[in-house]
């Protein structure tokens, strides 16, 4: 550190025309210089180095031993601090990245379905890891250890959030039981069921509950799955109601048939802004920029 301290990289590029031409003139030429700016150049060099680098002879200008050296120094380092310096570009096409992504079965199957399908189509060789969501997740993006997430509720400060796009609940009922007629279930209707819950976070369904919170209001839980599917799934042939997001009934969900009976949910039920989440210092990666490009197209609503 003390030797780069004292060297002014500016000196690099005349000193590499200097070793390469061997000739004041040519040299100043190629670096934009004036022969005597570049005569006091060398000057500098020769005290830095403590060598005289370049010596007169009959042919010309020939390098000392010290010379000759950063001269083969030189011709590697110079390309690497331009690459240093270069604004770093991502390839899709050829780029071998592993991007790693988090969030529930609802955003593999509603985001996930386009984006895998896009990503391995556009960067062949590279890779996607996705892991479901878990109580853990901001701490994984904080630590490095995902790049992107995607969820429905309100994000920690400390996180990039981006809003991808608004999603509105159903109720899911299984046909045989629900109420005879109706084209939407009310608050009371609602509270008077019993619900299968998709346990988010701490046992709660993210906005569903806390949209319930903010009313005042409570429903019966008869049954807490993980996941959102094994929810829609539970429902046939029961008495239970899934309060789930409209998209996830769109995306090839197993079991929405005939069988299920399917209705806006009570207005006290808020829509969900669904959001990706990043750590800032990804903010200005290329790779993961293009990744956050591929997610940005909204799924079809239903």
């Amino acid at each position: 550190m003390t030797h780069i301290e004292r060297l002014d990289l500016n000196l690099l590029a005349p000193l590499a025309a200097l070793l390469e031409e061997r000739n004041v003139s040519r040299a100043a030429g190629r670096v934009h210089l004036s022969q005597p700016a570049m005569s006091r150049t060398l000057r500098r060099l020769r005290e830095t180095f403590n060598d005289d680098l370049l010596i007169r002879s009959p042919s010309g200008y020939r390098l000392t031993p010290c010379a000759e050296r950063l001269r083969q120094q030189l011709a590697v380092l110079l390309p690497q601090i331009a690459d240093l310096f270069a604004r770093e570009e991502f390839s899709p096409g050829t780029a071998t990245e592993t991007f790693r992504l988090t969030g529930t079965d609802y955003a593999a199957s509603v985001i996930g379905e386009e984006l895998f399908r896009t990503v391995m189509q556009r960067s062949p060789q590279s890779r996607l890891h996705y892991r479901s969501w878990h109580e853990g997740v901001f701490d994984d993006l904080h630590r490095g250890t995902v790049d992107l997430a995607f969820f429905g509720a309100e994000p920690p400060a400390s996180l990039r959030a981006e809003p991808l796009f608004t999603e509105e609940f159903v109720c899911v009922m299984d046909r045989e039981h629900a109420p005879a007629g109706r084209t939407a279930l009310d608050l009371a209707d609602y509270l008077r069921a019993v619900h299968v819950v998709v346990d988010v976070s701490h046992g709660r369904q993210g906005v569903v509950d806390a949209s319930l919170r903010r009313a005042g209001v409570e429903r019966t839980v008869g049954l807490t799955v993980p996941y959102h599917y094994a929810a829609l799934q539970a429902v046939a042939g029961t008495a239970l109601v899934a309060t789930l997001p409209k998209r996830l009934l769109n995306a090839g969900t197993p079991g929405h048939g005939a069988a299920l009976h399917v209705v806006p949910a009570p207005e006290v039920i808020d829509t969900m802004t669904y959001l990706m989440l990043w750590h800032p210092r990804l903010d200005n990666d290329p790779a993961q920029r293009w990744l956050r490009q591929q997610a940005r197209t909204e799924p079809s609503p239903t």
